[in-house]
């Protein structure tokens, strides 16, 4: 088996190939290639890999992990921990490299989460008698159109009864202004 660098070490390596995703290296001394992916080539953010290296180019790369998968051994590599004129450790205690695995791991899904408004949904205007806002945000006029929040599916039923009976008492009462005039 080759000789491979020790974990965390640091080396000269040329570009194989570029992808959409990163750069293959070669590691000097033996016929592996190491990856660095896009997140591991600058500290601002890569979209095109091939914008920030070129096959053939010398870099400098840090051995930042080791994974057998599928019976193949797999090296991953990264260039901004090093400082690209020099080859000196920018990371030298692998601190910003344990802050990119915390990121990684603590990632939540927060859009299975429902926000509900009930204490304001469950209001009804002193002013105006509709639901879903307070008195003090209340727009409507004196005799003006009277806007309210529009109901869930299922209080579609209760509500479309009580528009029925408020248009009952707003006929008869406009009936008892006319008569009285």
């Amino acid at each position: 088996m080759e000789p491979l660098p020790e974990l965390y070490a640091i080396f000269q390596g040329e570009v194989a190939t570029v992808t959409e995703y990163g750069a293959f290296i070669k590691i000097p001394g033996c016929r592996k290639q190491g990856l660095v992916h896009k997140t591991h080539m600058s500290s601002c953010r890569v979209d095109k890999p091939s914008e920030i290296v070129d096959v053939g180019d010398k870099v400098w790369v840090k051995l930042i992990g080791k994974e057998m998968k599928d019976d193949k051994l797999k090296l991953s590599l990264s260039m901004k921990v090093v400082n690209q004129g020099t080859g000196k450790d920018l990371d030298p205690n692998n601190v910003s490299l344990d802050q990119d695995e915390r990121k990684k791991r603590m990632f939540r899904d927060y859009t299975s989460q429902k926000i509900t408004l009930e204490a304001v949904l469950n209001t009804v205007c002193k002013k105006c008698g509709c639901k879903g806002h307070f008195a003090k945000e209340c727009f409507v006029q004196p005799g003006g159109t009277k806007y309210s929040l529009i109901p869930e599916e299922d209080e579609e039923e209760v509500a479309a009864a009580g528009y029925e009976r408020d248009e009952k008492t707003s006929l008869a009462d406009d009936s008892s202004k006319k008569r009285k005039k």
